[in-house]
């Protein structure tokens, strides 16, 4: 093995004596030189959507020091960046393991630093933090949560002052310090001294009240009627969502809320669904078994942090049909545009923003409305930068949505990032307007695909774990640049190579095929997990030719990755 991966090794089975858990599992590892390895080959990664990786101990871990460190780098920055009296920081965290851990010690790291913190005083979903960030004017704020993935994982995502996450160059600004820092010359004063004396202060009530508020001025009813006598099964998949959304509901006369118990309290281990994600369907299990008893109309279903919202809503045999992102993204699309048309409300220049990878009909759409879209790269920081944008050119009120596949929706610009409060508000919203019509949303969904065609988009993500798992992407995505004819029998009309910049675009290793018929296709590695996504967008007269299409598409591209 190499001796510098030894050396980092030996060097933590000295020091690291902070958290009791890192010192039993470096002993536990030893003489174990593929664990050893794995643990230290590398530092844990950090970038435009922070740190994020596996709990345990060492360098390519989430743990006190690696967060330490990252704060750190992060607090330097600041310093850098911002006169002094003016440095602070907004911090908050989700029910994961060891979450109000790391974030008392980033909270310690930044007041040792001169920089004043402040920190909600319990667990608080994602649009919290970055709505604090803007609301108590702070230099940056921190996340700590690793949004979806399993209960393994922790992260650490950093927002900067606009409450948006970081761009690349404030990433590569960070980086750099974090890269001059040693683990373990981190001063990490206790908490509470530092609370005492003032350096970290707890976000009143009165800022989250403020949260709430920007939410419910989201609605688009304008006086209109709406039908909110309905029946609500509600998960916060023992994450953040709890209070927040009931609040948000039971404020705006949604009263019949039937919360799942067994995902009600915080919990990381996640019991019940290993893989606390509303895009899967085994976390959302548990609550479509709770409208089946309770006849309920609705589930909704939040991630550890709140910031993805997945529905399920009744078909017309009474099953419950798990809507995707894409689906629920356009029925509140849709619903905001008609509301704003039929009240003479729409902006004059509306703006819908949505990623690349998000399914094409919204484009279709959103003309038929006269709205402008306005493509960006995956990552909801970028819809975030695009309302700041637009902000900074006096066209605030243009942005009227922004959404992405991966059931992330924002239909304001109160926060910078994916808001799953706001979302559960406005779901619940355009549900009790329909129903007051008589209309479901899966008939409304109907409704847009005869009118607009049908589209049906997939993802497919393919896992390449460990030190070889990275070599492995990168191998398949330079094999994908090479000159293609055609997958899955359709014609490679044009290849879009986002590594040089494309489209306006920051650079990004993405490859966007339009194929033949209107079906496209995008390949890129995750930038938070060691997996390669496929994103299709396919383009059929109906349903049951989409599906065929879109077999022959991805057994095409799964034979790539296994080349």
């Amino acid at each position: 093995m190499d001796r510098i991966i030894m050396d980092r090794y030996e060097q933590w089975t000295k020091l690291a004596v902070l958290d009791a858990d890192v010192a039993r599992e470096l002993e536990d590892m030893a003489g174990d030189e593929g664990r050893i390895e794995d643990a230290f080959y590398r530092c844990l990664a950090f970038g435009t959507g922070g740190l994020r990786g596996v709990i345990g101990a060492g360098t390519n871990r989430m743990n006190v020091y690696t967060v330490a460190k990252a704060s750190q780098g992060l607090s330097r920055y600041v310093i850098d960046h911002f006169p002094e009296g003016k440095r602070s920081i907004a911090v908050s965290y989700d029910s994961r393991v060891k979450s109000d851990l790391f974030s008392r010690v980033a909270a310690s790291v930044f007041a040792h630093n001169g920089i004043h913190v402040y920190i909600y005083p319990q667990l608080m979903p994602t649009p919290c933090l970055s709505w604090a960030v803007r609301s108590l004017g702070c230099s940056a704020g921190i996340m700590v949560t690793a949004s979806h993935n399993p209960s393994q994982y922790n992260g650490y995502k950093v927002y900067g002052s606009d409450g948006c996450q970081i761009t690349t160059e404030a990433a590569s600004a960070i980086l750099r310090r974090i890269e001059e820092t040693d683990e373990f010359s981190v001063t990490i004063p206790d908490y509470d001294a530092c609370t005492a004396e003032g350096q970290i202060e707890y976000i009143s009530e009165d800022v989250y009240t403020g949260f709430i508020e920007a939410v419910k001025a989201q609605s688009v009813l304008f006086g209109d009627r709406a039908d909110r006598d309905v029946d609500i099964v509600y998960s916060p998949l023992n994450g953040t969502g709890l209070k927040p959304i009931l609040r948000a509901l039971s404020e705006s006369g949604f009263t019949r809320v039937t919360v799942v118990r067994e995902q009600e309290a915080p919990d990381g281990l996640f019991p019940t669904c290993p893989y606390p994600n509303p895009e899967i369907r085994e976390a959302m299990a548990l609550g479509i078994e709770y409208c089946r008893r309770t006849g309920a109309d609705l589930l909704l279903a939040t991630d550890p942090d709140c910031d993805r919202c997945g529905i399920a809503v009744k078909d017309e045999q009474g099953e419950y049909t798990l809507l995707t992102g894409n689906e629920t993204g356009l029925l509140i699309f849709d619903y905001i545009c008609s509301q704003r048309v039929a009240h003479g409300r729409m902006p004059k220049d509306p703006v819908l923003v949505k990623t690349i990878v998000t399914t094409d009909l919204a484009e279709k759409i959103a003309c038929s409305y006269g709205v402008t879209t306005v493509n960006v790269l995956t990552g909801f920081k970028y819809i975030g930068e695009k309302i700041g944008q637009l902000e900074a050119q006096g066209h605030a009120e243009s942005y009227i949505c922004g959404f992405e596949e991966s059931y992330g929706y924002l239909t304001g610009s109160h926060v910078r990032d994916k808001d799953a409060v706001n979302a559960a508000f406005m779901i619940c919203e355009m549900f009790a307007f329909y129903k007051a019509r008589g209309i479901s949303l899966v008939q409304k969904l109907g409704e847009l695909y005869s009118r607009f065609g049908y589209c049906l988009n997939t993802l497919h993500s393919y896992q390449f774990e460990g030190s070889q798992g990275m070599a492995k992407m990168a191998s398949i995505m330079n094999g994908l640049r090479g000159p293609i004819p055609s997958i899955g029998g359709l014609k490679v009309e044009k290849v879009t190579d986002y590594l040089a910049g494309a489209d306006g675009l920051p650079a990004s290793d993405v490859l966007k095929f339009a194929l033949s018929g209107g079906t496209t296709l995008v390949a890129r590695p995750s930038g938070t997990e060691p997996k390669l996504k496929l994103y299709l967008s396919v383009s059929a007269p109906d349903k049951e030719s989409a599906q065929a299409l879109e077999a022959k598409l991805t057994d095409d591209m799964s034979a790539r990755m296994s080349r």
